[in-house]
């Protein structure tokens, strides 16, 4: 029921996430019901962003998040009506470095392959957890973003360092073991590559590299920093706003056409040093674009002063985002009702 109402969600609004949103914030730890969000617009996101990255290697992910907090946060959020998500950045089970180990790893963590039971032994883990996920005897629906911005280099499944077919040959292994093994079957599988190597006059074909078929993706991501004001990209904001665009209309044409969700997986800008940015490189093409149909907008994590990505209270960037929660456009958890049932609504 979740996923059906994603589509309707697209059709009415924007989600609105946000990474360790209840784990962290500006200059706290931990603190119970606590949220960066929450304190400057008065609700949680309708979307939390979770990490399983060291699960089975550390009692901590490899954000220093308690694995057993973090039950807990996915299971309270559930509860209240908002939506769980998670990535794994998990580390390189040949090498033993972190994701960002380049060493080429994924023929061999493959069935036959040399690092195929250390593989299946971080799987595991992450399998534990994600059935741990339940609320009395319900297991929580959770949306599932594995080997995220393949198409880039910077992680051990990425680009050049496994071919095309390998990449793919891993996504279906790790869902069909979930499915098949482990008999997890409350997950909604999303596929995000990076915009930033994404060649936008190539379309779809650029965007389908590593696609691993219909029947393994739920949600058709995108992780686009690079078109909100990303400083590397020397293209003027004017081109950077169309580009954009550009990118979430070709996601939603292609979910469209595969009767699949549409997703901004990760963007936003570190910092907040435009303290217009969620009005200005979010709100306003998305406004201007109404007929776009994005369910969600997800920023990064609010890790420390120079690391941050939604403004705490008090901040110059916290009367923006205020106007970004009031826009009609925006859904945050607070607009959610049902949103596991068939009685979903939208309130705002």
């Amino acid at each position: 029921m979740l996923y059906t109402n994603l589509h309707e969600i697209s059709r009415q609004g924007v989600m609105f996430g946000h990474q360790d949103d209840q784990a962290y914030g500006l200059g706290w730890w931990d603190k119970k019901g606590r949220s960066d969000v929450k304190e400057v617009t008065g609700s949680y996101p309708s979307i939390h962003g979770w990490d399983l990255g060291d699960i089975g290697l550390s009692p901590f992910n490899l954000d220093t998040v308690d694995f057993g907090s973090m039950r807990k946060w996915i299971k309270a959020t559930y509860k209240r009506g908002g939506i769980n998500t998670i990535s794994w950045h998990l580390d390189n089970p040949k090498s033993g470095g972190s994701s960002w180990d380049k060493t080429p790893a994924v023929k061999d963590v493959l069935p036959g392959g040399v690092a195929h039971e250390a593989y299946l032994r971080q799987l595991n883990a992450l399998a534990d957890f994600l059935r741990s996920c339940k609320a009395g005897f319900t297991k929580i629906p959770i949306i599932f973003r594995p080997f995220h911005e393949h198409n880039g280099d910077w992680f051990w499944w990425g680009k050049g360092h496994c071919t095309e077919e390998e990449y793919k040959a891993l996504w279906k292994f790790t869902a069909d073991y979930l499915k098949n093994k482990r008999n997890i079957h409350h997950l909604l599988y999303a596929f995000s590559p990076d915009r930033s190597r994404l060649d936008l006059s190539k379309g779809a074909e650029a965007y389908f590299y590593g696609y691993p078929g219909d029947e393994y993706v739920d949600i058709i991501g995108l992780d686009n920093y690079w078109d909100v004001g990303h400083g590397y990209n020397k293209n003027t904001l004017e081109q950077q706003e169309k580009d954009l665009v550009e990118s979430l209309s070709l996601i939603d044409r292609i979910a469209a056409e595969k009767k699949k969700v549409a997703a901004l997986t990760e963007t936003g800008h570190s910092g907040l040093k435009e303290t217009d940015w969620f009005t200005t490189r979010i709100l306003k093409p998305l406004r201007e674009h109404e007929d776009l149909r994005i369910a969600w907008v997800l920023v990064w994590r609010n890790r420390h002063k120079n690391h941050f990505y939604t403004p705490p209270k008090g901040h110059p960037a916290a009367g923006d985002f205020q106007k970004f929660f009031n826009d009609p456009l925006t859904l945050f958890e607070n607009n959610l009702r049902n949103v596991y049932k068939a009685g979903f609504e939208i309130i705002k």
